[in-house]
């Protein structure tokens, strides 16, 4: 079978995939490579040609783009709706840089509408009262992640350990990814713990 014979059958749109998959770190889901008409057939037929690597089930990634150590992410996140879930919490931490901690679950944040959606393994929903805004949202590696303060107060206000979140504040502060002020204005809209707790990173320092 030649590729030109199976892309006539198929139609496939190699020009779309790419554009999706190079928004995702070169990574795309079988849905995704199905709406840009591409077939199982074809798909398996790309993996043998060795065009298309598939990572697993319902996952793979285009062979010019490097393989990521955030794989787990990667899947949760796109298996969520990638236009719907961000990363958040201590998973965005991790990739922010701001923790040390790499946490057991992949955490998600959804649209309050989706809270219904089945529980994956090894992944934590999160739904919120508070609409995530343009602001809150940063890209790290083709996904869609909480911005620094947001991730921050996000992880105080779920439970992440005290230790944790005070040295995430000082580490974001000291490689200018916020500011005192930014922090200590968003953290007014959280609990007195969670003010607290971003309060205390600055303990010692002069006003």
């Amino acid at each position: 079978m030649h590729d030109t014979d199976l892309d006539d059958k198929a139609k496939p749109d190699h020009e779309r995939l790419f554009q999706t998959a190079s928004q995702q770190g070169g990574y795309f889901t079988a849905a995704q490579a199905r709406t840009s008409g591409f077939s199982f057939a074809s798909l398996s037929y790309h993996v043998r040609r060795g065009r298309f690597i598939r990572v697993r089930r319902g996952l793979y990634r285009l062979r010019q783009y490097p393989e990521s150590t955030r794989e787990d992410v990667i899947a949760a996140w796109l298996a969520a709706g990638r236009d719907d879930a961000v990363v958040s919490h201590e998973s965005a931490l991790d990739l922010l840089g701001l923790s040390d901690a790499v946490p057991d679950n992949v955490h998600l944040t959804l649209p309050r509408t989706m809270r219904y959606r089945p529980a994956t393994p090894g992944v934590t929903i999160h739904t919120t009262t508070r609409p995530l805004r343009p602001e809150d949202i940063v890209i790290r590696d083709g996904i869609r992640v909480t911005s620094v303060v947001r991730s921050i107060l996000d992880a105080a206000e779920a439970g992440t350990a005290p230790e944790q979140i005070v040295a995430a504040v000082r580490e974001a502060i000291n490689r200018g990814m916020t500011t005192r002020t930014q922090a200590t204005g968003a953290a007014r809209s959280r609990s007195r713990r969670v003010q607290h707790l971003v309060q205390k990173a600055f303990a010692g320092e002069s006003e």
